[in-house]
């Protein structure tokens, strides 16, 4: 089969930014390949966008923190001889907790899902893109990146690699036609954050938290007009020009009494 469409991956596609950001592209024309472990979800990504847009949704039932994900999603393409244009490493999760107290499954999975499937699909499709003079991917890391705190001491810092593999990759194939974007969100009201702890309508009307669509919305219109990075909210934009500054010493006290709080002291 040789289809005319052209295509835009799409991983964590089955809910939150991800979600909005497969509509973003859908809204703009591109055919989508959504990449989840959620098969339900899928199904109704693909009904939705199929029918509100008129386009052709591909689903994979994939696990992305597989070591075989990367090749797996290519092949799938290859196979059906999809013209892929855009690529969307979205996929994330978040593990909680100090390092010496987390089982080294959930380890292994955030580092694969963060960092190894990311390149090696940066670096399939990516060549493909380059051959043909023309293409764009975005990666999604986060404002965590910025400066890594003790139990988010997996999450922070592999989203910290993201950001920086992206600049590199960037200005790599910037001469092959191909625009590499960044985006960085802060917090986004997505299933990451519980409902029954947090009032998360309150937390949006006070600009704190942002919702999934209007991060979607930003990080597309970043990469269509070659955008390096994109931080969607001002006070996300200033919390990464403050974040560097603050003292390591002060993170450790600020920690240790956050410690005593949990410990109900």
């Amino acid at each position: 089969m040789n289809d005319s469409k052209i295509y835009a991956v799409v991983t964590g596609a089955s809910s939150g930014i991800g979600w909005c950001i497969s509509k973003e592209l859908a809204a703009r024309g591109y055919a989508i390949v959504a990449v989840s472990n959620q098969t339900e979800a899928l199904r109704s990504l693909k009904s939705e966008l199929e029918v509100k847009f008129a386009i052709a949704v591909y689903t994979i039932d994939c696990d992305l923190s597989d070591g075989e994900a990367a090749n797996t999603i290519y092949r799938f393409c290859q196979e059906r001889e999809l013209k892929v244009e855009v690529l969307v490493n979205n996929a994330g999760i978040f593990v909680y907790g100090e390092v010496v107290a987390t089982d080294t499954l959930s380890i292994r999975t955030i580092l694969q899902l963060h960092m190894s499937t990311p390149v090696l699909l940066c670096r399939l499709f990516g060549s493909d893109m380059a051959e043909k003079q023309k293409g764009y991917i975005l990666n999604v890391s986060s404002i965590s990146a910025i400066m890594p705190y003790p139990t988010i001491s997996l999450y922070g810092p592999t989203k910290g690699f993201l950001r920086q593999f992206t600049r590199a990759l960037r200005t790599e194939l910037k001469g092959h036609g191909v625009s590499v974007t960044c985006l960085i969100p802060g917090a986004t009201a997505t299933a990451l954050y519980d409902t029954d702890k947090l009032n998360i309508q309150r937390l949006m009307r006070l600009g704190i938290m942002k919702r999934p669509e209007d991060v979607a919305e930003a990080g597309v219109n970043a990469l269509f007009r070659g955008r390096s990075e994109r931080v969607p909210g001002l006070l996300n934009r200033f919390v990464l020009l403050l974040f560097p500054l603050i003292p390591v010493a002060l993170i450790g006290i600020i920690y240790k009494k956050q410690a005593r709080i949990d410990a109900g002291e």
